[in-house]
């Protein structure tokens, strides 16, 4: 009979929104004892998590770089998209799962927090029942993007939504109308929409746009100042909540 040793563990770490110093005690122990790290990015690319970590990581750390076989060059809600997509995550899971097998610990890079709209969630859910897997959790950059604007993003009873620009512009239009406080994530080229629904709902006076929170190169403005410009992934875009206070 064969006794296997015990197994490693993936621990998928947040790395907050950018700053080295803004990720925890936690993440940054980890993150310097690692003999195993694994991160995601575009094929070609440093890779935003990567970079983060550069002067961390401890000399001859084995990396495994997951490439996403695909970002925008399909329409996401594309059956070949997902498809795509779901083997890509099945081929990283069998290679973190056999290191850990092999009694192996692996440090997972993940940028904001890990369980908020992060692609570990895609690993954590094929991984967690067949090996130790444990999550650290992060600052989001949607609190470093309102922190920037130097104003509270909620108030009182306040009621804050977070929507994708992804979404179709009628379904951006209602949440934006229904929400005291909002968050607007995944801008990019889909910033056009975006604006488009802020005015439909009444509050695009009062957008912030922030890109590339807590970074050297963070920029803060109303988002009326912004027209015409095109705007990076990591861009948010906010309206702040004016509800109940003393």
């Amino acid at each position: 009979m064969t006794v296997r040793g015990p197994s490693g563990v993936i621990h998928g770490v947040g790395l907050g929104p950018g700053a080295a110093d803004l990720m925890s005690v936690r993440a940054h122990r980890l993150l310097s004892s690692a003999r195993h790290v694994a991160y995601f990015r575009k094929a070609g690319r440093e890779g935003r998590a990567r970079k983060t970590v550069d002067e961390i990581l401890p000399e001859g750390v084995i990396e495994f770089a997951m490439e996403y076989p695909v970002t925008t060059e399909i329409p996401f809600d594309h059956p070949d998209y997902n498809a795509a997509l779901s083997s890509f995550y099945a081929e990283c899971c069998g290679h973190l799962r056999a290191l850990a097998e092999a009694g192996e610990d692996v440090v997972v890079l993940c940028e904001g927090d890990p369980f908020f709209y992060g692609s570990f969630m895609h690993l954590y859910t094929r991984l967690k029942d067949s090996v130790p897997v444990q999550v650290v959790p992060a600052i989001t950059g949607m609190s470093a993007a309102w922190t920037a604007t130097g104003l509270p993003i909620t108030w009182g009873d306040d009621v804050l939504s977070v929507v994708m620009a992804t979404l179709p512009e009628e379904e951006l239009v209602r949440h934006m109308k229904s929400a005291d406080a909002l968050v607007v994530m995944k801008i990019g080229r889909n910033i056009d929409r975006v604006r488009n629904a802020l005015r439909a709902a009444g509050k695009y006076d009062d957008a912030w746009l922030v890109e590339c929170a807590s970074l050297s190169e963070q920029t803060v403005q109303k988002l009326s100042q912004a027209e015409g410009r095109v705007t990076p992934y990591f861009s948010i875009v906010m309206v702040h909540g004016q509800g109940r206070r003393p």
